[in-house]
């Protein structure tokens, strides 16, 4: 049975009471346990930060050559908080609410509460560090709107809030690795994880400029190493976001959650061919003042992919602002899988424009020319310039073109109420787990739970478990487990590199992008999802039989580190249509073409499918085993989603 170890009592009191019954570990003994962070983005280096702040020996990995290059630098748009500034009715609860809402009820109610309660702790703290959020004219940090509320709680660092909020917690991480608490592993991989009688105990990674392969001890396991939306090959995520830590955590018996919800991103810079290896997000941020629109007939929207005609020839009457036709209370601040399956729809009906038809418009000129082109340029500048860099494309004088894009994962591994997996000793925070956004994470979530987890949960939490190991003893680095372990990794390295087949790596990965965006993206059935599961077999034994990875291991080598990951996305691929496939219902991100209402909107099924999906690894080439945790609504009523 899945224990989520949440406390008892009333909703709003249950973090208060679970943090006094929680067992303490004194300062003295802080000093006499270590703790493995593995990632070094907002979650990890806050919480190794934290945990170092508070005496205990931190070891940090990260693959970057930095933990400044961590993928958290990328958002853009902001980050939550109920703080209330605007006096706009907003509250703890209504956060809560919105977040439970926005993740179409598919998510642990007593975490999203915790969440919301810690979030105004943390605007705190990274102001106390520095972090320099935009500001009103009284003096009070500004406030925008995201998607999914009708109240503004985002604050922001114009479009570089994660850049600004990493520089934060570095700056923090940084004090302690000076201080000699924090012992940092940079350019290191983390390729499995030890286990000790039940226990993690430590990790192997991998030398990536030298391939030499460590293990590492320790009295717990952070498993900081954000979402897998690289399994679609076509991402908004940095070229080296994988699940690769994550993935090898659950073949050792971490169960993997709601591997199907992933979140796809309205507001992308649109594919232009097949020489693209990522894609480019346009913050969310940006539907506050930007209208998204597209030709009302296809004739005009025909003419426009020719270049017959230009956007802005367009009149107004000929333009269907459909997010704001169809759902007046929120406009174009719906939530993004709301936004993105609509977007879809156009496009699907012969309206999309661009050269290639798969884009519809985002447009500011309404903004401009009520807040003028200098106000405009001060709240989103940086997106402006980046997206004429891109495209060429002066946004100040026409529409930019946008199209849904894989951005975040929802699923990830199950934790309980305490951020530990179904390994006693290893915790999984930030986008690595499953446990707050349920099936669609609401804008400028993300950096509020990579930062609540790390900052507010896991100092907390992480002691309890120490504090009942019972010994202060080293871990023993002489336990054939570390070896075992080591040998395991040196023989699948081994293996990949005999590998000399007549495709590359990303030729694989391409082919398994293709197959998840067609069959596993924004909207899916049985029989494609059946057929994906078929097709991703047969590309396994493809990569298998028929990849080939150059160079050796004792050197610098993207091929060999590549082709681990992709070896492990194959796998979680499967996992992911398999869990799309058992969950016969539509909720948020999981779009269902058989369960719609009669309006096109996402039909959840409560009677049948308000649980949470989390799979055990039962061995290569076995069906995984399903485990369900009920999901219990004690404060919120299940409804049919309406943003209308």
């Amino acid at each position: 049975m899945l224990d989520s170890k949440v406390p008892a009592g009333p909703l709003a009191q249950k973090w208060s009471n679970h943090k006094f019954n929680l067992k303490l570990v004194n300062p003295a003994n802080k000093r006499k346990f270590t703790v493995i962070v593995v990632g070094t983005g907002l979650a990890g280096a806050s919480a190794a930060a934290s945990l170092a702040e508070l005496g205990y020996n931190v070891i940090t990995f990260c693959y970057q050559d930095s933990p400044r290059r961590a993928h958290s630098i990328a958002a853009q748009g902001g980050i939550n908080a109920a703080k209330s500034y605007q006096n706009d009715g907003d509250s703890v609860f209504r956060l809560f609410y919105d977040t439970i809402k926005g993740g179409d009820y598919r998510s642990r109610e007593a975490n999203v509460y915790r969440l919301a309660e810690v979030s105004v702790n943390i605007i705190d703290q990274c102001v106390a560090q520095g972090v320099p959020f935009a500001r009103e004219y009284g003096g009070l940090l500004d406030n925008r709107s995201f998607g999914g509320a009708q109240v503004s709680r985002t604050f922001y660092a114009r479009g570089q809030t994660g850049q600004q909020l990493l520089l934060g917690a570095y700056s923090a991480l940084n004090r302690q690795i000076k201080k000699g608490k924090v012992k940092s592993y940079t350019r290191h991989e983390m390729l499995d994880l030890v286990m000790i009688d039940g226990h993690a105990k430590g990790i192997v990674t991998r030398d990536l400029v030298s391939g030499k392969i460590e293990t590492h001890a320790a009295h717990a396991v952070l498993m900081c190493t954000g979402g897998y939306g690289n399994v679609f090959f076509l991402s908004t995520n940095a070229m080296g976001c994988n699940v690769t830590a994550a993935w090898r955590a659950h073949k050792r018996g971490a169960y993997f959650a709601n591997p199907c919800y992933t979140q796809i991103h309205p507001t992308c810079i649109p594919v232009t061919g097949d020489h693209q290896s990522k894609l480019t997000l346009m913050s969310e941020s940006l539907r506050n003042d930007g209208r998204v629109w597209v030709p009302k007939t296809k004739e005009m929207a025909e003419k426009l992919r020719k270049g017959e005609i230009k956007a802005n020839d367009i009149k107004e009457d000929d333009r269907d602002y459909f997010l704001e036709r169809k759902y007046p209370s929120f406009g174009n601040l719906v939530p993004r899988d709301v936004a993105s399956r609509n977007a879809k729809e156009a496009v699907d009906d012969g309206r999309g424009v661009g050269k290639t038809g798969f884009a519809v418009f985002l447009d500011f000129k309404e903004a401009i020319g009520r807040l003028g082109e200098d106000a405009v340029r001060a709240k989103y500048g940086n997106l402006f310039d980046m997206y004429y860099q891109i495209t060429d494309e002066n946004p100040y004088k026409q529409p930019m073109r946008i199209y849904p894009a894989v951005h975040y994962t929802m699923g990830g591994v199950w934790v309980d109420y305490n951020l530990m997996t179904t390994i006693p000793g290893l915790y999984a925070l930030g986008e690595c787990n499953f446990s707050d956004h349920g099936a669609n994470r609401l804008g400028a979530s993300a950096l509020m739970q990579g930062l609540a987890d790390g900052y507010f949960v896991i100092p907390y939490t992480v002691g309890d478990y120490l504090a009942k190991l019972g010994s202060f003893a080293p871990v023993d680095h002489s336990h054939p487990a570390f070896e075992s372990t080591r040998k395991e990794v040196e023989e699948k390295i081994n293996k990949l590199l005999s590998l000399n087949g007549t495709q590359t790596v990303d030729d694989i990965h391409k082919k398994l992008g293709h197959i998840m965006w067609e069959y596993c993206g924004m909207a899916r059935t049985a029989e494609g999802l059946q057929k994906a599961q078929g097709l991703i077999q047969e590309l396994k034994k493809e990569f298998w039989t028929n990849v080939k990875v150059l160079g050796e291991n004792e050197e610098l080598n993207l091929s060999l580190e590549k082709a681990g990951r992709v070896a492990d996305f194959l796998e979680l691929g499967e996992l992911m249509v398999v869990d799309a496939l058992q969950r016969a219902e539509s909720c948020g991100g999981h779009f269902r073409l058989e369960s719609q209402t009669e309006e096109g909107e996402a039909k959840r099924n409560d009677e049948e499918f308000a649980y949470v999906s989390a799979w055990e690894y039962k061995g290569e080439n076995v069906p995984e085993q399903l485990h369900k945790e009920d999901l219990v609504f004690e404060n919120v009523q299940l409804t049919q989603r309406s943003y209308k």
